[in-house]
């Protein structure tokens, strides 16, 4: 009895820690972890029938996705994988999970977002974190030296979800990659033409592609005086400028990974500067970087890639941005990132879900990414060859956000199916005409629908067709059967014939 009084008094307690929480508008995330903790307590309470409460919610930084999102997502993949193929990759497909070692030692203090598995028979497993240290991985298994390749398909982060800016635990990366050995920066080129082509493509809005070298980055660290032993960490902190002030960046390098404060002043200066070919031709003179053997290489190859993006018409886009870092330790080269200058108005979740801050406008942030990382399959390789590789990952997530927000200000219909025609009666008791008709039109590769009541009343069918987006309605009656034609409906004008005449055809695509 004590213990049922003392589980009695953490419910009551807990229900105020959620009371507490709603009240103050805390993220929709805290709320649901502190009402999982309160259903689990009552359900060790139990009710009178001692059932078991299950907590109906999906897990935490992962979501579902209705028939219309799904609709706008399969858009979206269309528009990727078209421009890869157009670009001549082929596709590829690696196991969700790895080994632990495999992706250890990779991403630098990105590597604690891993998702290490519980031991399964002697292998200790992480799920993968990306898809690039797997494709360096299979390079390396396969003794492959040359392909350009895609990929898309899930990874998992065990971050901080912010799902209203599409940032998940659970998300879709799409990828492409070039691994050889070929002339300088004419694949990096490419990379960068994909993904202005992608995001001029989606009609996202304006957006900047931001380039830096790996190099010049090393290399002006080196001439503001940063210890060898910090340069990845340093450079973590610089790729956090584009959601903290350069105060607070100042702050990081100075008070959490003790650099001083004149060091962190010399940083400042150059991670302020943008420009193009013109900033790479000025930094070369520069008394400092002109010093420094891999800054003048990363340098030299910036001009000869802006002279490429020239040859691309991409350079309205692109920017040469010192502040650009990328947090993961595989790089070695050029770097780059896809920013939208748009930001989101609204939330994709549903109202009831909207809480906090992220009911306002938020920044959408990146929206691709990407770099050479020539050391990596070397890593993996009994012998150590490299492989030379240049590759792009869309965020597709964040995207999906915006193309979901834009179809629901839309006034325009988003259609789940491809159905060209619904076979519909009359009259009653034509259910097997129906279906015989049905069968014929899939057995020629139509895409048609029939309702599955014996007796459907005309309406009812034709509203289904208005409902789903059907733009054809083949309606069989007993003067049709006798004639031995169809009438085919229009849905939208309800212009009719009485057969598959060819503007009817071609109007519902139905070849």
């Amino acid at each position: 009895m004590a213990d049922k009084v003392e589980l009695q008094d953490e419910i009551k307690t807990q229900g105020e820690v959620v009371r507490k929480l709603k009240a103050e508008k805390a993220s929709k995330e805290q709320i649901d972890e502190e009402v999982a903790k309160l259903l689990q307590l009552k359900a060790q309470l139990g009710g009178d029938e001692g059932k078991h409460v299950f907590v109906l919610k999906t897990a935490k930084g992962s979501r579902d996705y209705n028939p219309k999102q799904m609709a706008i997502r399969e858009k979206v993949f269309n528009i990727i994988v078209g421009c890869f193929k157009r670009h001549g990759a082929e596709t590829i497909d690696t196991p969700v999970f790895e080994l632990k070692e495999t992706l250890t030692g990779k991403y630098g203090e990105d590597s604690k977002l891993i998702y290490d598995l519980k031991d399964q028979g002697g292998e200790l497993l992480s799920l993968r974190y990306d898809l690039t240290v797997p494709f360096a991985r299979y390079l390396a298994m396969t003794k492959i030296t040359n392909i350009k390749r895609y990929h898309i398909a899930k990874v998992y982060r065990r971050d901080n979800p912010a799902m209203t800016r599409g940032r998940y635990r659970e998300f879709y990366q799409c990828d492409f990659d070039i691994a050889g050995q070929y002339d300088a920066m004419i694949p990096d080129a490419e990379c960068l033409k994909i993904v202005y082509e992608i995001l001029s493509e989606l009609d996202l809005g304006d957006f900047r592609i931001k380039v830096n070298d790996r190099r010049i980055l090393d290399g002006m660290f080196a001439v503001c005086g940063v210890p060898d032993e910090k340069f990845r960490t340093i450079c973590s902190t610089v790729d956090k400028l584009d959601k903290m002030a350069w105060e607070d960046v100042k702050r990081e390098m100075v008070i959490e990974k003790g650099l001083s404060e004149e060091v962190a002043d010399r940083i400042g200066e150059y991670v302020s500067m943008q420009g193009g070919k013109d900033l790479a031709e000025r930094l070369l003179q520069d008394p400092k970087l002109s010093q420094n053997k891999q800054a003048c290489a990363g340098l030299t190859d910036m001009k000869l890639l802006f002279s490429y993006l020239e040859l691309f018409q991409v350079t309205d886009k692109v920017v040469f941005d010192l502040s650009l870092a990328r947090g993961l330790d595989y790089y070695t080269g050029v770097i780059y990132e896809a920013i939208l200058s748009q930001t989101i108005q609204a939330p994709v979740s549903k109202p009831s879900e909207q809480n906090g801050v992220e009911e306002a406008g938020t920044s959408v942030g990146s929206v691709a990414g990407g770099g050479r990382y020539d050391g990596l399959v070397g890593m993996f390789d009994p012998k150590g060859r490299k492989v030379p590789c240049v590759g792009v990952s869309i965020g597709i997530e964040r995207i999906f956000s915006i193309m979901e927000q834009k179809a629901e200000a839309s006034s325009e219909k988003v259609r789940t199916t491809e159905t060209q025609v619904l076979v519909a009666s009359a009259q009653k008791n034509l259910l097997e005409d129906r279906l015989k008709l049905t069968s014929e039109l899939w057995n020629a590769g139509i895409k048609a629908e029939v309702l599955y009541k014996k007796n459907p009343k005309l309406l009812r069918q034709l509203q289904h067709c208005e409902e789903t987006g059907i733009p054809l309605v083949a309606i069989l009656g007993e003067q049709e059967l006798s004639d031995g034609v169809v009438k085919l409906r229009d849905v939208a004008s309800r212009e009719e014939a009485s057969h598959f005449n060819k503007r009817f055809l071609n109007k519902g695509c139905v070849t």
